[in-house]
């Protein structure tokens, strides 16, 4: 008789093992730049996707450069496109060279340089690059979790329609789609029961695709730099998306930031359960991480934060600008977003208990407002 799918684990007893954490990694400029000319000399694909996805050797299924994050380095030569696709994965793209469009379920975006943006969930998207330049994006995608979990679903042909955001919110709002079977209460503690016929049908939640341009991010960004070395928290700015609610994200499972780093700043050491990958855009610095500096400049990208990894970044002589990428949202739905940035301090459970906070209402110059 052939084995059982199972088997039993006896636990009893069972004392935990230490973290065995990923070691970080830096991809320097010139790496990536090999590996982007190598994409641009290949022969144009069948599907126009010339992509090559940044893997660390220990992140397992699904090639992510954390468990949880892909990155992808995506090159559309001059007048190239790729061709229509979706998968039930989210996406956070970057423009790191030259500019282009992308059509997201009928919704056109043009991006330039630094800009960032997002494409839901199965959305029929598209690239084009019509300029004379050569394109060059950073994709990140929570393809690797849903690979691990044998759950990530490709159409390599969708069926391109041209539904308006406006069908959609009526068709979202039909009050004929609207389950008559009530959830109720069961107890006076908050304890509820839900039918079927709501489980199958849960109130609707519009993402859109959303689009951060560089240049209007960078003005509000800069004026962060005023707040001085006496400022003790981070000066970055998250590209929230108010569909994540209280995950506080850009996708449901990513933050995406952009900080800047005045010269000379060292932050403090601390750890958080989530992963993050940063992408250097600009000036020069290095990272610590469980006691180990690594080096990096602009053009670097680097897993700079694996989950529960004690770090901290300094800039040096020049000022940083930085995009991470961190799956934050995602520890938020799940209750598991133990952050510890005071390593002196308890860390705290965030989203199920009080956070932290910074200094900054005595670290910002004050500003008067003239009368209007």
């Amino acid at each position: 008789m052939a084995a059982e799918n199972y088997r039993f684990v006896d636990r009893t007893g069972a004392v935990s093992e230490p973290l065995r954490l990923i070691p970080p990694v830096v991809i320097k400029k010139k790496d990536i730049d090999a590996e982007i000319e190598r994409l641009v000399n290949l022969s144009a694909p069948a599907n126009g996707r010339r992509e090559s996805r940044v893997a660390h050797s220990q992140s397992g299924i699904g090639d992510g450069l954390a468990y949880t994050i892909a990155v992808s380095i995506c090159v559309l030569k001059p007048g190239e496109s790729a061709k229509p696709i979706r998968h039930n994965a989210s996406l956070v793209d970057f423009c790191i060279r030259g500019s282009g469009r992308t059509i997201i379920d009928g919704k056109r975006i043009d991006y330039k340089q630094y800009d960032l943006w997002t494409t839901p969930p199965w959305s029929v998207y598209q690239h084009f690059n019509d300029t004379n330049e050569l394109q060059v994006r950073l994709s990140y995608s929570n393809a690797p979790l849903l690979e691990k979990l044998n759950v990530y679903i490709l159409d390599e042909n969708p069926e391109v329609t041209s539904t308006s955001e406006e069908a959609r919110i009526e068709e979202a709002a039909d009050p004929a789609k609207i389950s008559p079977f009530g959830t109720f209460p069961l107890s006076e503690e908050g304890a509820y029961l839900m039918p079927y016929e709501k489980l199958i049908n849960p109130d609707h939640i519009e993402v859109k695709p959303l689009h951060w341009p560089w240049q209007k991010v960078k003005a509000e960004l800069d004026k962060l730099r005023d707040l001085g070395q006496s400022y003790v928290g981070r000066r970055l700015y998250l590209m929230y998306d108010p569909a994540t609610g209280r995950t506080n994200g850009t996708t449901h499972t990513f933050f995406a930031t952009i900080t800047i780093r005045p010269k000379n700043i060292i932050d403090r050491p601390h750890r958080h359960v989530s992963a993050a990958v940063n992408y250097y855009f600009h000036g020069r610095g290095y990272s610590t991480v469980e006691g180990k500096r690594y080096e990096w400049e602009a053009g670097d990208l680097m897993l700079s934060a694996p989950g529960w990894a004690v770090h901290n970044h300094a800039s040096k002589d020049e000022d940083v600008y930085e995009l991470t990428i961190q799956d934050q949202p995602m520890h938020l739905a799940l209750g598991s977003l133990l952050w510890h940035e005071d390593l002196r301090g308890e860390p705290k459970l965030l989203g199920l208990s009080s956070g932290f906070s910074t200094n900054r209402g005595v670290a910002q110059p004050v500003r008067l407002r003239s009368a209007s």
